[in-house]
């Protein structure tokens, strides 16, 4: 005849059998890298069909509160406010009555903690809570809540591995962006007795997104042109990069009109950004022959031009590309250049450059230096410029992308 002692003894084998075999079932499921969807399975296999509950919430956090699992409760999960709700619970608490419309419907909660932050709740109704006594509920709870620690901590490390897979990703499209951006800069800027031109960039990040642009064409013509994309990171500098490319090959296999050029180069912008960025653009044709400047200002920072009488901004043009289907007005404006003129581009971190005072480096800034230093080389004015914005900021940061491109016609 078996004894109490014994038949106890069975029963805890048992028990011990059980919640040995269920460790098991979730860590095997988790070596053979299961999906987040099968172990909560498995888990709710264990809650539902071993241990016979037949009502409880598994809210888990990621970004934001998620339940993962829903047995046996018929009302909406995504109206609950976890935070508000269980916040306040750091363990496993049996409910005996609250004035919560939620909790009056379980009768445990066993809560997930992590350096003292909030991973994980487990709502546990349908105990019977009348019939049983506190402390071999809670005795039963630990065990799920062990069970609860191995799926979440599962769940955040799929997560974690996933997060890790994407990091990598955008660090290789980031390699990608800065070299694409390379790209976009001319490295044989010419400096003879026709022309010196010379170019300084700072990118606010990795991958900014100016760009500008020394083109040389047949019979002594040549391009200058520079431009800023809306946003920043490597969706601006792709869509930069496949914007230099579009307008090299429409200089290279056809003979555009400067209107006509812009005409088309809106088109392709619109049809790239799709509605969500556009580009201001600068471009200047010149014939050195008969000394002839044409340009259209898309929008962008107006270049100074100056021979040391009196400087002009260059602001003839259209509104930015991309931001209507057609443009709505388009000029095309032509300057004859004196022997030694001097024109500088830049972007928009010259002239928006803050000093401690919260007031902007400005166009008057800007214009009185190009025209009081228009007789140096074209590198010396670059880094004058620079010298005179880092003094302007202070010990401020430069807040956007900054670029000077400037040229000298002998």
């Amino acid at each position: 005849m078996i004894s109490n002692e014994q038949k106890v003894l069975e029963q805890e084998l048992k028990v011990n059998e059980f919640k040995l075999n269920s460790l098991l079932e979730i860590t095997n499921a988790i070596s053979l890298n299961e999906s987040t969807y099968n172990i909560t399975r498995i888990f709710e296999f264990i809650l539902h069909e071993q241990l016979g509950l037949d009502k409880f919430l598994l809210f888990n956090k990621e970004e934001d509160w998620e339940c993962l699992l829903k047995v046996g409760f018929r009302g909406r999960t995504k109206d609950v406010n976890v935070d508000r709700e269980l916040g306040r619970f750091k363990e496993i608490t049996v409910i005996e009555s609250s004035p919560s419309k939620l909790l009056r419907e379980f009768d445990v909660i066993v809560p997930v903690i992590n350096d003292g932050e909030p991973l994980a709740y487990l709502l546990v109704g349908s105990l019977g809570l009348q019939k049983m006594k506190v402390s071999n509920t809670l005795y039963n709870m630990s065990f799920i809540q062990t069970l609860v620690n191995i799926v979440v901590v599962a769940i955040e490390n799929k997560r974690l591995a996933k997060q890790k897979v994407i990091q990598e990703r955008i660090r290789k499209e980031l390699e990608v962006a800065v070299e694409m951006q390379k790209l976009l800069f001319p490295e044989d800027l010419p400096s003879d007795k026709k022309m010196d031109i010379s170019a300084k960039y700072l990118p606010r990040h990795e991958v900014g997104g100016d760009y500008y642009d020394f083109i040389r064409l047949p019979d002594d013509e040549y391009i200058l042109c520079i431009g800023d994309v809306s946003g920043k990171g490597i969706g601006a500098a792709m869509l930069m990069a496949n914007f230099q490319a579009t307008l090299r090959t429409m200089l290279n296999f056809q003979k555009f009109g400067l209107a006509k050029l812009f005409v088309e180069l809106n088109e392709k912008v619109v049809q790239n950004a799709r509605g969500e960025k556009f580009i201001t653009f600068f471009l200047a044709h010149y014939d050195s022959k008969t000394r002839t400047l044409s340009y259209i200002n898309a929008g962008h920072n107006s270049p100074i031009l100056t021979n040391g009488r009196k400087a002009k901004t260059l602001d003839k043009g259209t509104i930015g590309l991309g931001m209507l289907d057609e443009l709505p007005f388009l000029e095309v404006g032509t300057e004859i250049l004196p022997p030694n003129t001097t024109l500088v581009l830049y972007t928009d971190g010259v002239v928006e450059l803050e000093n401690e005072e919260d007031k902007q480096f400005g166009l008057e800034n800007i214009t009185k230096l190009v025209h009081m230093f228009y007789p140096l080389k074209m590198e010396d004015l670059n880094n004058l410029v620079f010298s005179k914005l880092d003094e302007w900021r202070g010990k401020l940061d430069y807040v956007d992308d900054t670029a000077i491109f400037s040229c000298r016609f002998f």
